[in-house]
């Protein structure tokens, strides 16, 4: 498997967080290779909840269900066997792997911003304040599904996850030979019990590096439930009380010394670490199902994020001249709708922003096509002028409310009165992974605006506005199609391109100011249904050559290669690749700006993260949120997608503003890859 993986590097100042204290399992990723980590016990639960929900769907429509359901499911295997059509269409995994790793990115947040916090790890014998942090977040849970909030709800339930399974690590719960979940902890109706006062010691000295049998015999006999106490700046705790134990632990430090955390292998009482990690897995998986309970089926099964769809978003000017574009947004939305129902191909979600001045919204966002259809037949085009519109605020609302790598597509033929929120669009595209697509209509070949008979400056697009437009595009990885209303129907296939299940970016690149250039981009045996797009001015021509040395020129529409056709800006190439495998050749030849886009269908992805290293008891990663900052190192975790067998050999990261690209070294860190 041979293709082209860039990432934008952006260049920016970033706030240092102080470091965190790690007080739990490690959440990311363990330096002994023997150790269970928060992201392993979330995923693994995941996993098996999710297969046996989709066991129990299938069992109700009368299907087959084969699939072993055990802790050691893979991703692909579930999503495979959770595919009701898996033989008619290729599968991505891209949606669950980004869904699981939202929840286990949440997770480890836990030990950044709660990291002194007893309730959320259950340290101190804090017990109900443990408890109520999972109850109350597990109705939150339910509350976003009910809303159809899903990346709220993976949010939340990432961070209630921590707190559960830190109970089996941080109590003596699995010393008081328990090996089910104690389900009171997720029942608010339910009393604790046998928890051990605050006057009844639970701890004497450990013998030197021995700490087996540190829990005094009265309180094992008895089932007392205590946990260990934590304070990284003071020693002071309650009179023979046990600690959490290990080097960051002041309280560790005095009588009785030592502590009982189960963290890792080599943690105090570590000799039953996997006895606790075993007990969180399905304490988990116990916690999964009542929020399944609550929820329904299908809604807990879009909130794990298994879906081999896309969702459909629109961002529509709603003024006064867009009535045509208006009715071209839903001639194609209805289409999609009326032709992907009932299948593995139907959208996941809608969502619909219009804007216009002053208004944007309301913002539409539902899993119910019907709704949807509702709503974008209710826009009628008024209003507006002869002025510029709110169009980056409707972007900036939908990217706050779409699914991480959504594709989004805006229909405007107005300049942004908003230009000023360019940098704050950027940033959440960023941190959405969001492709960004313009349909342009009425843009000005020259810079001048055109005037009316009266010298008011009408509604058309100059060259800088839509500069402004292009920039955006080029930075989510998406496009700015530039076309008249009257060939608008002919630029939106690309719409019904994106949807298409399981499509990745073989190769992009932006060219800017124009040059002459032969790119190249490799096929292989996985790759289905390549399609090219190529943004440019009328001068532009291109020649497509393939593995095997067949060529076909851009003065060629339907050529040995290629169907092309053409609608404004844009050039669409459907390709045949006649199973041609091998490095194939894009020569374009234009003095003016241009892009060239390579899309395919193909089982195998991936997703990447910026990850930093924090310091604390454990030393591990967590999530970044801001750009990496100039001139330093960065980290990215990469997962690859729809195979157990492909491995990541290179990782390159592209200055979107140039040519610059800095090369990364992979490591290999349990089952994920880190660039570094």
């Amino acid at each position: 498997m041979c293709r082209i993986y860039t990432v934008q590097l952006f260049v920016a100042m970033v706030v240092l967080l102080r470091p965190s204290v790690v007080n739990s399992f490690q959440p990311l990723f363990v330096s002994d290779g023997n150790s269970t980590t928060h992201r392993h016990i979330t995923q693994t639960a995941i996993l098996r909840k999710t297969a046996e929900v989709c066991r129990d769907i299938a069992a109700s429509e009368g299907r087959e269900f084969s699939l072993t359901i055990d802790d050691t499911l893979s991703v692909s295997q579930v999503q495979m066997a959770c595919s009701s059509d898996n033989s008619s269409s290729i599968l991505s995994t891209v949606n669950f792997h980004t869904s699981i790793a939202t929840m286990f990115f949440s997770n480890a947040i836990v030990d950044v911003v709660y990291a002194l916090s007893e309730e959320h790890h259950f340290d101190d014998e804090t017990f109900k304040g443990g408890r109520d942090v999972i109850t109350t977040g597990v109705s939150a849970v339910k509350a976003s599904v009910k809303d159809e909030n899903y990346i709220a709800g993976r949010w939340t339930l990432g961070q209630v996850c921590h707190t559960l399974q830190d109970f089996y690590s941080h109590s003596n719960w699995v010393e008081l030979g328990n090996n089910a979940p104690y389900n009171s902890l997720i029942k608010p109706d339910q009393t604790l019990t046998n928890l051990a006062g605050v006057d009844v010691q639970t701890c004497k000295n450990c013998t030197g590096d021995n700490c087996k049998n540190n829990i005094l015999p009265d309180v094992l006999q008895q089932g007392l439930l205590t946990s260990g106490y934590f304070n990284i700046f003071s020693s002071e705790k309650p009179t023979g009380k046990c600690s959490h134990g290990g080097s960051f632990d002041k309280t560790s430090e005095r009588d009785p010394v030592g502590g009982i955390s189960k963290d890792k292998v080599g943690s105090s009482h570590g000799f039953l670490h996997k006895d606790a990690a075993n007990v969180a897995v399905n304490a988990t998986v116990e916690l999964l199902e009542d929020i399944r309970i609550a929820v329904g089926d299908v809604p807990f099964l879009r909130l794990m994020g298994l879906s081999q769809s896309s969702v459909l978003c629109f961002v529509i000017d709603t003024t006064g001249s867009m009535s045509d574009d208006i009715a071209e947004a839903k001639r194609v939305s209805f289409g999609i709708i009326d032709s992907k129902r009932g299948t593995p191909q139907e959208p996941s979600a809608y969502i619909l922003v219009p804007f216009n001045d002053p208004g944007v919204g309301p913002l539409t966002l539902t899993t119910n096509a019907d709704i949807f259809k509702e709503s974008i037949n209710r826009l009628t085009a008024s209003g507006g002028g002869d002025i510029p519109e709110l169009c980056l605020s409707g972007l900036q609302l939908a990217l706050t409310a779409a699914p991480s790598s959504s594709e989004i597509f805006v229909f405007t033929d107005a300049p942004a009165k908003d230009a000023h929120l360019k940098s704050t669009v950027t940033a959440l595209i960023e941190s959405s992974k969001s492709e960004v697509t313009f349909m342009l209509t009425g843009v000005l070949s020259s810079r001048r605006r055109r005037r009316s008979s009266q010298g008011v400056i009408t509604r058309a697009l100059g060259q800088s506005d839509a500069q402004l437009y292009r920039d955006l595009a080029q930075a989510s990885g998406g496009q700015s199609i530039e076309v008249t209303k009257a060939d608008l129907s002919m630029a939106t296939s690309v719409i019904e391109d994106s949807l298409a299940s399981a499509v990745v970016t073989i190769f992009q690149a932006v060219v800017n100011p124009g040059r002459n250039n032969n790119f190249t981009f490799t096929v292989d045996d996985l790759t289905q249904n390549l399609t090219a797009y190529v943004t440019g001015d009328s001068s532009l021509s291109f020649k497509l050559t393939s593995s095997t040395g067949v060529s076909q020129a851009s003065n060629e529409t339907s050529g040995p290669l290629a169907s092309i056709t053409t609608a404004g800006n844009l050039r669409r190439l459907r390709i045949r690749t006649d199973n041609e495998t091998g490095i194939w050749q894009f020569s374009v030849t234009s003095d003016s700006p241009y892009s060239v886009k390579i899309t395919g269908q193909s089982s195998v992805d991936f997703i990447y993260n910026i990850v930093e290293e924090h310091g604390g008891a454990h030393g591990d990663f967590s999530l970044k949120e801001s750009r990496p900052l100039s001139g330093g190192n960065a980290t990215l975790m990469v997962t690859m997608t729809g195979s157990n067998t492909v491995t990541v050999t290179d990782v390159s990261l592209l200055d979107d503003s140039g040519p610059t690209q800095v090369n990364g070294s992979i490591q290999a860190c349990y089952n994920f890859k880190l660039c570094n």
